[in-house]
């Protein structure tokens, strides 16, 4: 687990870098052809930036607020049951609670509203670390986070809608072909690349002890 934060780390070290360095370029270019103009486009960027910020906040706040209201009236628990027999093949773990938050973090993927996935999928990564195949499962995990099988879009769709766009729902269906096809084959690739340990009668043992520990 520790080595994929590592590798996630680098690669965004390595991304803010990159971006910095097109960035820079870029202004240098429009300094030099167009001194006159340089200020006035950073401005505008920084508007056109912050008045995308704030369009996106209300629909955050709309789909946050739902899922609050369907925590409290205990959808999100029947959704986390519904998935949970899909986890478990996935995960090859018994651990209740990994399983629960694991199911979370996916039911929160399918809507598209991935930043309030990031808390499920944290609690889901540390009880996985724990697990008797951790590797296997954390890796597992950062896949299906990576390629987030997307039935709505609404972050997208958020964003299209802030710019302006005369159809912004249209992406619904490529974005579910697209997601659907990444997930299984990253799915593939992991089953493949990472095969998860076979089962044992101490792994068994070992994962019914920590299940009665945790008094589930």
């Amino acid at each position: 687990m520790l080595g994929i934060f590592r590798v996630y780390k680098t690669y965004s070290i390595a991304m803010n870098a990159l971006f910095s360095i097109v960035f820079l370029l870029s202004a240098a270019v429009l300094f030099f052809l167009s001194p006159e103009n340089f200020l006035a486009v950073l401005i505008d960027g920084a508007s056109k930036s912050a008045a995308l910020c704030f369009s996106l906040i209300a629909t955050y706040a709309v789909w946050l607020g739902l899922m609050n209201v369907w925590k409290d009236s205990g959808v999100t628990r029947a959704v986390s049951r519904v998935l949970r027999p899909l986890a478990r093949k996935l995960f090859k773990t018994d651990d209740t609670q990994a399983l629960d938050a694991v199911c979370m973090n996916a039911s929160v993927n399918l809507l598209g509203v991935s930043g309030a996935a990031t808390a499920y999928g944290i609690k889901a990564a540390n009880l996985l670390n724990q697990s008797s195949d951790a590797e296997y499962d954390s890796c597992m995990l950062f896949v299906l986070n990576a390629t987030s099988l997307q039935l709505l879009p609404t972050s997208i769709i958020g964003v299209r809608t802030a710019l302006g766009s005369a159809s912004p729902a249209d992406i619904v269906l490529p974005t579910l072909i697209a997601t659907l096809f990444s997930t299984l084959l990253g799915v593939v690739l992991v089953r493949l690349l990472i095969p998860p340990k076979r089962a044992t009668v101490a792994t068994l043992r070992w994962e019914m002890s920590k299940t009665k520990g945790a008094g589930i």
